[in-house]
């Protein structure tokens, strides 16, 4: 029992690598399992499809590192603009290890196979789109806390999440294009601008209102 679940657990980690470090098109089932060192033939006792081990490599970094990592950084023992602020900068100090650790930034891989597959692999776009708008939940709760508190000005939280998400992926994406990660760098101050937060006076005066 402890190979079979090894090698399904192989084959996930070798799709995850394979689809963000090349395409998700590109890559076939044989590449995975030369990557995974497992034997094709062993591949469909797993999986029925290569979207259908997609589907479960993603839905495992979900809830193995994305969530985990979500859960610690948008903790509410965190003021919402602490957490805010801890997030946008852990995203250039995760893109410079991974630049430093593979020699160029890959950005985001759930966002890069997204935009590839959106309109040919329903279930893992499924599975992409319900991830996605998991992630956008913890920016809005931060933003709902900020403006209760004053520290932003009034706003619908569900839009301004939506906006900075753009902001996020869109700055993300010049990262990859450039392959430099510092240009990531400017994602706190960008996203502040954004959500329009106040200085410290602004907000006590916006509090005793």
């Amino acid at each position: 029992m402890g190979r079979t679940s090894n090698a399904s657990q192989k084959l996930m980690d070798a799709s995850l690598e394979l689809m963000w470090e090349e395409s998700y098109g590109a890559v076939t089932i044989d590449d995975i399992c030369k990557r995974a060192g497992v034997r094709p033939g062993s591949f469909y006792y797993f999986y029925k499809s290569k979207a259908h081990l997609a589907v479960a490599a993603l839905e495992k970094l979900w809830n193995e590192e994305w969530k985990p990592h979500l859960d610690n950084v948008f903790s509410s023992s965190l003021e919402p603009l602490e957490r805010l602020t801890n997030y946008l900068e852990s995203i250039h100090v995760r893109a410079a290890e991974q630049k430093e650790k593979r020699g160029k930034f890959l950005g985001c891989p759930i966002f890069s196979v997204g935009s590839e597959v959106s309109t040919q692999e329903v279930d893992v776009t499924a599975t992409i789109r319900d991830i996605l708008s998991s992630k956008r939940r913890y920016y809005e709760s931060a933003i709902r806390d900020a403006a209760a508190q004053g520290a932003i000005e009034p706003c619908d939280a569900a839009e301004q999440a939506t906006a900075l998400f753009g902001l996020i992926e869109g700055t993300v994406g010049e990262a990859r294009i450039m392959n430099n990660p510092d240009v990531l760098k400017k994602l706190p101050e960008s996203a502040f601008r954004l959500l329009r937060v106040k200085t410290s006076k602004e907000s006590v005066a916006s509090l005793k209102a």
